[in-house]
């Protein structure tokens, strides 16, 4: 197991430059900045909402469709093993992990529910431009989220997210990873597992 898995990360990490694009020219600090300006602006009004946690889920997964290159990101999550998948096996696969990260990340923002969030700087990065956020809640130490933006796609979109440090790109390649070492590979079985969380 303990080579299968180590396998399965070097095969992940080696894919990931292929999958991931590059940013492009085109994309300023500016653009990235707007994309993640409205990006917190809807995410404020949902933790200020009221609205409950399935609600609040059902929103964030809204925002996630309108702001993150949500093919990209399943794409870079499933790592080498996309390539062994048919067409079919993908688009079930994007959208089924679209609802699980939705459902998985709108929790998580939920737990913001009485701060808020404020962009603060942005940087470029090599495949795109992060665009840094606090978050300030009550009674607690303001903590850092960021989004990193690449318009590789052909517009401007988040690829990848980090919450108190924690990225999400590599958090879901180990989840989705050891999801179908479970399934001895089986992408239909992965797909399943996925719309069942």
């Amino acid at each position: 197991m303990i080579n299968l898995f180590s396998r399965r990360q070097f095969l992940a990490v080696a894919s990931a430059a292929a999958v991931v694009p590059t940013t492009s020219l085109a994309l300023t600090e500016s653009q990235a900045r707007t994309l993640v300006d409205r990006l917190v602006a809807d995410i404020n009004a949902i933790i200020a909402s009221g609205k409950s946690e399935s609600a609040i889920i059902a929103d964030f997964a809204s925002i996630f469709d309108r702001y993150a290159d949500v093919p990209i990101i399943a794409r870079t999550a499933m790592g080498a093993d996309w390539r062994a998948a048919t067409a079919d096996q993908r688009t079930r696969f994007v959208n089924a992990f679209s609802d699980y990260v939705a459902s998985k990340y709108g929790r998580r923002f939920r737990e913001f529910v009485g701060g808020r969030i404020e962009v603060t700087e942005t940087v470029t990065v090599p495949n795109g431009v992060e665009v840094r956020a606090r978050v300030i809640l009550q009674g607690q130490s303001p903590f850092e989220v960021s989004f990193v933006v690449s318009d590789g796609s052909g517009q401007p979109k988040f690829i990848n997210m980090f919450i108190e440090g924690i990225n999400m790109i590599t958090s879901e390649r180990t989840e989705i990873g050891a999801m179908l070492d479970r399934r001895r590979g089986d992408i239909d079985g992965l797909i399943v597992d996925l719309e069942a969380l």
